[in-house]
């Protein structure tokens, strides 16, 4: 079955064709460890694990790399400010690989949370220092980059077209106030690919050019040229990356090899909270563990994802992600009633039900179309274990472990487990009238006490 995937570098939907019938390769742009990672930066990862899950529900084999960012992003997307790694290590007045592994760590974490199927090679910026050099070398030997006083630019003047992602010019006042204007680069546009680090900066390494550490495009680009190749299938990431970070991707690739990497160049909208942009400044960046001391979760939260195209922008609120919380449980029990179904299904609707939702997540992954047919079997009045293992094979897709029925912790108030004591205390002494008069007393409150080999439960009627 033929896939379309929507590519920025063309503005269109396309059909996808791999560079090679054996696996498709794919390289993602991850985070930068500096803080916890927010549920706007997940969204992306959630459809590139959709992305994942798509290809290998036809049957692909995937080479996928996700970089870490440990060095090199700055506090603006261009060249300008401190290291965000070394900020946030005189802030929390620890080392900036300490800070590093911490964020790492829980971001992992919270992939699991998510249920994401991980990329094959998960690559750290610092252990790519000597790629990056040799791509900065490649890159200058090739006439397309200068050196200042303050690192090595590459100049955009020498490229055939810049920028070729996005729609604008580079007379755009837009995109022009986006530059840092450095008195010594040649053109306002041309972006730093190594800078020179002060006496102070801790992170730097040896480099012709004196002690001195990576540009953040410049990672992207190093790390993918070596897992991939010169030229590979799919490069995934934020739409923010676009007017900076991956054009400027393309640029110094074009530099070093004279091609741009990636085929198909795949972006996730934003995602907004209560009709406006996440800022620090409003309160109102969230990370899904404050969802989960909300009582939410972190699979509602990837559902919730799904009622939206990738593509489009997709407004967060916790009354949002609440019913996607119930409709997460309607959809485990749902599949539950399905399995423990004793009715027969004819085959050919059940292939008419794969056959659509197999074109849905192959149209550009169209995720809230998928959705669809999947509450159209979950709802079938006839429960047929057939149902069931169909909606087992969608959730490979999905990702939602439809299977788990989670119980609720029930919170057993004083009075009832005085009440509980009191009733073992009858058992022990073979008092069963007493025990049953407690135990109807115990249920007029609204609980339900079962006794079993590992003791007596509770359970909230």
């Amino acid at each position: 079955m033929e896939i379309y995937l929507y590519n920025t570098l063309t503005h269109s939907k396309e059909k996808f064709k791999p560079i090679d019938g054996k696996e498709i390769k794919i390289y993602s742009c991850g985070p930068t460890v500096y803080s916890y990672a927010h549920i706007g930066n997940f969204r992306t990862y959630v459809f590139v694990d959709s992305l994942r899950r798509m290809f290998k529900y036809n049957g692909k084999n995937l080479k996928h790399v996700m970089n870490i960012t440990d060095v090199g992003h700055l506090t603006s997307d261009a060249d300008t400010g401190e290291d965000k790694m070394e900020k946030a290590a005189k802030k929390e007045g620890k080392d900036p690989y300490e800070i590093a592994n911490f964020y790492t760590k829980t971001f992992m974490e919270d992939m699991k949370k998510l249920n994401i199927d991980m990329p094959n090679i998960i690559s750290k910026a610092t252990e790519n220092i000597p790629e990056m050099l040799q791509m900065v070398k490649d890159i200058i030997d090739r006439g397309y980059a200068y050196e200042t006083s303050k690192g090595i630019y590459f100049d955009v003047s020498k490229l055939d077209k810049y920028p070729v992602l996005s729609n604008n010019k580079v007379d755009d006042e837009e995109h022009g106030a986006r530059i840092d204007v450095d008195p010594e680069k040649k053109n306002p546009y041309d972006f730093a690919i190594w800078i020179k680090a002060p006496e102070n900066h801790i992170m730097k390494w040896d480099s012709p050019w004196g002690k001195s550490y990576p540009g953040w495009h410049l990672e992207c680009s190093a790390m993918s040229k070596k897992f991939l190749g010169d030229n590979f299938d799919i490069h995934t990431g934020g739409i923010d990356h676009v007017s900076i970070h991956h054009e400027n991707e393309i640029a110094q690739s074009k530099g070093a090899t004279g091609k741009i990497p990636a085929n198909y160049w795949l972006h996730t909208e934003f995602l907004l909270v209560d009709g406006g942009k996440m800022s620090k400044s409003l309160g109102n960046i969230y990370t899904l563990e404050e969802l989960e001391k909300k009582g939410i979760d972190p699979l509602a939260y990837k559902l919730f994802c799904f009622t939206s195209h990738y593509r489009n922008k997709l407004n967060f609120t916790f009354e949002g992600v609440k019913a996607s919380g119930k409709a997460l449980s309607r959809l485990r029990e749902g599949y539950k009633k399905h399995n423990e179904g004793k009715e027969d299904v004819d085959e050919d609707i059940l292939a008419n039900y794969e056959e659509r939702f197999h074109n849905a997540i192959n149209d550009d992954l169209n995720m809230p179309l998928a959705m669809g047919i999947v509450w159209e079997v979950i709802n079938q009045s006839n429960k047929s274990m057939k149902y069931a293992k169909l909606l087992e094979k969608f959730d490979e897709v999905l990702g939602l472990k439809i299977k788990e029925i989670k119980q609720e912790e029930v919170v057993i108030p004083k009075e009832i487990k005085e009440l509980i004591e009191e009733r073992n205390l009858a058992r022990q002494n073979k008092d069963w009238s007493k025990s049953d008069e407690i135990r109807d007393k115990i249920q007029k409150i609204g609980y339900i006490v079962k006794d079993t080999q590992n003791g007596t439960m509770v359970e909230k009627l």
